[in-house]
């Protein structure tokens, strides 16, 4: 009997083992979010659920509950307040907070090396030195349309990022324009808008080298439908973990 406990006891060790070794070490995320115009208590949560039930990534949260565009964040008043994470997952909406140290500590970090994610009104923040901040985010934005559907048109299909998702059209989203692309950004997507008084097309979806930290941006999530929207999180998911060079089955969950 003692050798058949001592057998079962090493079976169940050993298979705990093998169901630990089969998961990969979880990126490690950080999402931000707060500031003007967009229902981030509800967003934030859809953002965690939706991509750690599609990747092995633990998403962490720094929420203000400040809605205006002067939300701010303590953590950016440290030089080192992305030490520990692979990626930061941008989802701000803080225009009017134009401290030049509080945004350089921002910009630092991803120059050297922290991957990042940037969504929405993310690429409307930090106005201080345009040039710059635009330069990390990888186009230069000044402002959107109405909301209106958005037919999103992939346009690089050799991109593992977008592999297996077909095009398809928004509920009413904002459409954000495009005054400037950088040459080290790559678009994966156009979204076309019918404005009633005009059709516009601009890059919504693109990737992007700032220094040596990669970046995934889209400026598609408005409304809470679309940051639900299980193509949108299919989409956001890939892009976090193409940035952490971690695009791959190992990282990848099986869809239930």
């Amino acid at each position: 009997m003692m050798r058949l406990l001592t057998t079962c006891g090493v079976l169940f060790i050993s298979l705990v083992s093998l169901v630990q070794a089969a998961d990969p070490k979880p990126v490690k995320a950080l999402l931000i979010t707060g500031g003007c115009c967009h229902d981030y208590a509800k967003q934030k949560e859809l953002l965690k659920e939706g991509i750690e039930s599609r990747a092995h990534v633990k998403v962490e949260l720094v929420h203000s509950d400040d809605k205006s565009t002067k939300a701010r964040f303590e953590m950016y008043e440290k030089a080192n307040w992305a030490e520990g994470y692979d990626v930061v997952i941008h989802d701000e909406c803080t225009s009017d907070v134009k401290e030049q140290p509080y945004v350089d500590n921002i910009l630092n970090a991803h120059k050297s090396g922290v991957a990042a994610v940037n969504l929405h009104c993310a690429m409307h923040c930090y106005r201080v030195d345009k040039d710059e901040w635009f330069k990390f985010v990888g186009i230069q934005s000044s402002g959107h349309g109405p909301q209106k559907p958005i037919d999103i048109k992939f346009v690089d299909r050799d991109s593992s990022i977008i592999k297996g998702i077909e095009d398809w059209t928004t509920v009413n989203e904002e459409l954000y324009n495009n005054l400037k692309l950088f040459e080290t950004a790559k678009p994966l997507a156009r979204g076309i808008q019918d404005t009633g008084k005009k059709v516009d097309d601009f890059v919504v979806v693109w990737t992007n080298q700032y220094g040596k930290g990669k970046v995934f941006s889209t400026t598609l999530g408005h409304n809470n439908a679309t940051v639900g929207d299980a193509r949108y999180l299919d989409m956001v998911t890939r892009g976090l973990l193409w940035s952490v060079d971690k695009l791959n089955d190992d990282y990848l969950k099986a869809k239930k």
